[in-house]
């Protein structure tokens, strides 16, 4: 069976919804837009649906320059912002790494504010931003937690999902899970594990590490709550990270940008041996 993309998705605001996509320009840091923003305290630290879930609520909605963002959340008007790409800098904590952002304003801060009730700020990455991200193969990202993409195969959500039905638990959408790239075509569970360099088109992709996974996995995505203990108690049950924690999917890297679509081809140029044992 031919392994094609079977889904694309962009986050352009780190924690909040995604935006699904037929076809999406591939970046040496993702996917257009992806995770191009971020919701901060007043003091510049980064908010995530680790500490605030109701950040899953939000649906931001970008143009296809860049230029205008809106966003909209259940009971609360939408709030219109031009983006400003060449304010002044200011500091920002992302993970205890010191990087800038640009501020996006008092409108978008006060309608961040009500929906989230707790003091916050948007900030967008400079264009002169520059992040080495870790890993096997270095890269570049904007405000993503490591890596450009994050790609996971049906054939490995179906599989926890098995093992989610056989303890008697809901079965979990993939949007838990917040992909960039979702592939079909694979009939064992975690062959991204292996699967070391990848083109898709006129892209390339360079395998980084396991996508290690936290709280926010816990967290429903519609509803913006904590829906706990799964999929972590049965993750810690057979995918146990050799950082530490659990794993599901692979991080990579941007070796090679492009235009990329759902039903492209994926191609696998080098197999590798999974960093993750059963």
């Amino acid at each position: 069976m031919t392994v094609v993309i079977a889904e694309l998705a962009y986050y352009p605001v780190k924690g909040c919804a995604g935006t699904s996509a037929s076809e999406a320009v591939l970046t040496p840091a993702g996917l257009a837009h992806d995770r191009s923003f971020m919701v901060v305290s007043t003091e510049g630290v980064y908010r995530t649906q680790r500490r605030d879930p109701r950040l899953a609520l939000i649906r931001p909605d970008i143009d296809a320059d860049g230029t205008r963002l809106t966003l909209r959340a259940p009971g609360h008007d939408g709030v219109h912002i031009d983006v400003d790409t060449s304010g002044a800098r200011r500091d920002v904590d992302l993970f205890g790494a010191a990087y800038q952002g640009i501020d996006q304003g008092d409108a978008a801060a006060a309608w961040l504010t009500d929906v989230l009730d707790v003091p916050s700020r948007l900030v967008r990455v400079p264009p002169e931003h520059h992040r080495v991200t870790d890993g096997r193969t270095p890269g570049t990202s904007g405000y993503a937690d490591s890596s450009a993409l994050h790609l996971i195969s049906r054939a490995t959500v179906d599989l926890l999902n098995g093992k989610l039905a056989e303890r008697g638990a809901e079965l979990l959408p993939m949007e838990r899970f917040r992909p960039n790239i979702v592939v079909t075509g694979w009939d064992e569970p975690h062959t991204e594990d292996r699967a070391h360099h990848l083109t898709i088109g006129t892209a390339e992709l360079g395998y980084t590490k396991p996508a290690t996974r936290c709280a926010v996995t816990l967290v429903d995505q519609d509803t913006g709550r904590r829906a706990g203990p799964e999929p972590l108690r049965t993750l810690a049950s057979y995918r146990r990270a050799p950082q530490g924690g659990v794993a599901l999917g692979t991080k990579y890297s941007v070796l090679r940008s492009g235009k990329i679509s759902v039903g492209d081809e994926v191609c696998v140029g080098v197999w590798g041996e999974s960093e993750v044992q059963p």
